[in-house]
């Protein structure tokens, strides 16, 4: 055994979720690595752990760029030692309607969104599968199993990480492999992401409450790290959209073709100038927070898909023997005439 500090790396850790993830896991006695693409968030992330005593190493790479992914592995590897999470939580969406979205920008949000996972997920993996030790957690949402409307690009992306996380960890399971593969399914969150992202709609976007703060989602990023469960729903909102799809999918199509259209836009007036970060960085939002703070709530239930599955068949269970008792109490009744 050895009491070497553990080693954490974080995509996307610069604003958002992934960086709350990164106190998170610092506070927790990791030495976290951050990969992300502007300087100045990478800068402000490293100064901010390295004030409550981490020992973080910040680096410039686009998830979109798996050789550049590569190259920042075999960098933590080299400077901080043996990885021992690794966790994929960048992203980058165009909110709009579908026939306002252009080819090129589907490719970008599918090139950083679903194959920035899977690029982070190989780096990972060619450094993990050798030592048979390691855990590697995707961030990905309720929308993985539930699309909405203005966010077609982002759905299918979570939706294909879902995809192919699943058939990673089969073949993990197939090989034999101690290499983790976990995702959590996030809700809504106050991150900068409605201040960035490519916007196409007249108003500005909001998340669909409720809305939580980035710690909530980093606290179950951690605990999966941790516990490594094959899922990790968070969030009522979470667990209601995603099993609310496995049996009404049709009568959802409906109510969210009108509720969460409405329920995406605040009243007020877009900038058509408002610069995004789909292609490049934005500077000056950096940061952990978004500008709902007042609708926020700061914690949320998480329960493990597993959980939920028992959950399931524990209620099946008791309703079949209530209604098996029913019927015998009603044929007794009979007899008894």
């Amino acid at each position: 055994m050895t009491d070497r500090q553990p080693i954490a790396v974080i995509c996307g850790g610069t604003a958002g979720v992934g960086r709350a993830t990164a106190h998170e896991f610092a506070k927790a006695g990791y030495r976290v690595a951050v990969i992300a693409r502007g300087q100045q968030g990478l800068s402000d992330t490293r100064q901010e752990l390295e004030a409550i005593g981490a020992t973080a190493l910040a680096i410039a790479a686009d998830v979109a760029d798996a050789d550049a992914i590569d190259q920042a592995a075999d960098r933590i590897e080299a400077e901080l030692g043996s990885i021992d999470v690794w966790v994929n939580a960048a992203m980058a969406t165009v909110f709009g309607p579908v026939e306002t979205i252009t080819a090129a920008e589907y490719k970008r949000v599918t090139d950083v969104t679903y194959l920035g996972f899977v690029h982070g997920t190989l780096a990972a993996l060619r450094h993990m599968r050798p030592r048979d030790r390691g855990t590697i957690v995707q961030v990905g949402s309720a929308l993985a199993y539930r699309a909405i409307p203005l966010q077609s690009a982002y759905c299918a992306a979570k939706f294909a990480i879902r995809g192919f996380t699943d058939s990673v960890r089969c073949e993990l399971i197939h090989a034999q492999s101690r290499v983790r593969l976990t995702m959590v399914q996030l809700p809504a969150h106050n991150t900068p992401q409605f201040d960035w992202s490519r916007n196409k709609m007249s108003r500005r976007p909001q998340p669909v409450p409720p809305i939580h703060t980035p710690e909530v989602a980093a606290r179950a990023i951690l605990r999966a790290a941790t516990q490594a469960p094959r899922e990790l729903w968070l969030g009522s909102a979470s667990l209601k959209a995603i099993i609310g799809n496995m049996f009404m999918p049709g009568l959802l199509d409906r109510m969210l073709a009108k509720q969460a259209w409405s329920g995406q836009l605040t009243d007020d007036t877009a900038n058509p100038d408002q610069p995004d970060n789909l292609f490049e960085p934005v500077h000056g939002l950096h940061r952990t927070d978004g500008r709902f703070d007042d609708q926020v709530k700061d914690s949320a239930i998480a329960l493990s898909s597993e959980t939920v599955g028992k959950l399931a068949v524990a209620g099946l269970a008791a309703a079949t023997i209530g209604a098996v008792a029913l019927v015998a109490s009603l044929a007794s009744g009979r007899d008894r005439r």
